[in-house]
C-alpha cells in the first residue's frame, strides 16, 4: 500500500484513473457526505465484489488508521493490487480540495 495525497487523488479521480472507498462509520458518512463510494470498515468483506479491479483503488477514512487497516485487508486477503491510502483522510481532503465540507 502506498500513500497518496489528496491533491493526486482528486487529479486520478478528474482522469477516471481511481476510486476512492470511504470506510468511515455511517453516522461520520451522514454528518459528512463525500460523495465516494461509502463501504463502512466493518462491512468490506460483505461487499469487496463492490469494488471495481479496473482503476486505482484509494483508501480514504477520518485521519488514516481504518484505511490502514482495510488497504491490508485488501491486498493480503483479496489480493488487490494497488491499494492507496490518502494521506491525511477526510480531514486532509477539507483542508486541501473541499473546503465546503463540514465536519462537526
Amino acid at each position: 500500500m502506498e500513500l497518496i495525497s489528496p491533491e493526486n487523488c482528486k487529479q486520478a479521480i478528474e482522469k477516471n484513473e481511481a476510486l476512492i472507498i470511504d470506510v468511515r462509520e455511517n453516522y461520520e458518512y451522514l454528518n459528512c457526505n463525500t460523495g465516494f463510494l461509502h463501504i463502512p470498515m466493518g462491512e468490506i468483506n460483505e461487499r469487496v465484489k463492490e469494488i471495481p479491479s479496473d482503476r486505482k483503488i484509494i483508501i480514504m477514512c477520518q485521519s488514516g488508521r481504518r484505511a490502514e487497516a482495510v488497504a491490508n485487508l485488501l491486498e493480503t486477503e483479496y489480493k488487490m493490487l494497488p491499494i492507496f491510502i490518502m494521506e491525511g483522510g477526510i480531514i486532509a481532503w477539507k483542508e486541501q480540495i473541499d473546503q465546503t465540507l463540514q465536519l462537526d
